[in-house]
């Protein structure tokens, strides 16, 4: 691997995958937005260009010259009023790149799908793995029945057209450069300052630091396995909502909520908000219907499979909630 593209590069998850390719020593081709937030890329000796999942000629162009492609971009919104954005993106978009990447004859492409690719296992009493694919007719909104798809896409261009791809799914990171914030920065955040005035008392989640993804990524180019996916998580890193927000609070020295409630609460408050509130208001919803059909179940996985053959580093769940923490802390004076 000499010279990589990275898709989304000023995201959170793809801000840190240009830093771990640049420390193996390639060079970084960073395909964004035009007028995007581009802070998560400050300082860095990348070459920038500028394109779209939904401009398939931007995408020809970018992957031009590199051999290997880094797939993180998205649309990732969990509304329901960004169906038809998510699908150009997550799935129209990712067939031009991956057709584009055959065309340029890229020699490794890493996919970013999502766990919420992965369905329940088999065994309620244990961690979901990679052999388990969630049915779409069962996604609790847009983003989730797009990511499914495109991973699907993925694979079938594997086997009918030789692609030399590898599909990596992050759990849920934290860390620095969680810029917008995603759903589980707020969580940390929030928590963090104090400002959380209850949670779902069902949910968990599988925690890990966006660094070890970011080297996930990286070590799936390298050496992982053509058609595999990998869950790209902490063999420790399940843990309820309670849990998160406890460990938060006490790196943020604030006291956690101590009222929990249950799901069908949270749940017409979601369809309050993007109902009623977010459309009359035109901001995106605080609470989703698709974020609390997650939220009904707890997503425990089993990331064996990339700690073993990727080797994906395992950072201390105390150093990831200090690390992110401390970011948002910084970033709110």
């Amino acid at each position: 691997m000499k010279r990589a593209l990275v898709t989304g590069a000023n995201g959170f998850i793809g801000a840190h995958v240009v830093r771990a390719a640049l420390e193996a020593g390639v060079e970084v081709r960073a395909l964004v937005r035009q007028g995007s937030d581009q802070r998560g890329l400050d300082g860095l000796p990348v070459e920038t260009v500028y394109g779209d999942l939904t401009d398939p000629a931007s995408l020809v162009a970018a992957v031009t010259g590199v051999d290997t492609l880094f797939n993180v971009a998205a649309r990732y919104d969990l509304s329901r009023r960004a169906r038809g954005d998510a699908y150009r993106a997550n799935v129209d978009g990712t067939r031009a790149l991956m057709l584009a990447a055959l065309q340029a004859q890229v020699n490794r492409v890493v996919h970013t799908s999502s766990v919420a690719a992965i369905g329940p296992p088999s065994d309620p009493s244990r961690p979901a793995d990679e052999t388990q694919w969630a049915n779409i007719g069962h996604a609790p909104g847009p983003y989730e029945e797009t990511k499914i798809l495109s991973e699907r896409l993925v694979h079938e261009l594997v086997e009918s057209e030789s692609l030399p791809a590898v599909c990596v799914l992050p759990t849920a990171p934290i860390g620095p450069l969680d810029l917008k914030p995603t759903p589980t920065g707020r969580l940390i955040r929030d928590a963090a300052n104090g400002s959380m005035p209850a949670y779902i008392r069902s949910a968990g989640l599988n925690i890990v630091h966006v660094s070890d993804v970011a080297e996930g990524h990286v070590r799936a180019a390298v050496t992982g396995r053509i058609g595999e996916r990998y869950i790209l998580g902490h063999m420790d890193g399940n843990l309820t909502l309670r849990e998160i927000i406890e460990r938060a609070a006490a790196c943020g020295g604030s006291s956690p909520p101590r009222m929990a409630i249950p799901s069908t609460i949270a749940f017409a408050a979601a369809v309050i908000d993007e109902f009623l509130v977010s459309a009359l208001t035109g901001q995106q919803p605080r609470a989703t219907i698709a974020g609390v059909r997650l939220a009904r179940r707890r997503q425990y996985f089993d990331c064996r499979n990339a700690v073993e053959a990727l080797q994906m580093p395992q950072t201390d769940l105390d150093a990831a909630f200090s690390d992110a923490v401390a970011w948002f802390q910084r970033e709110d004076r």
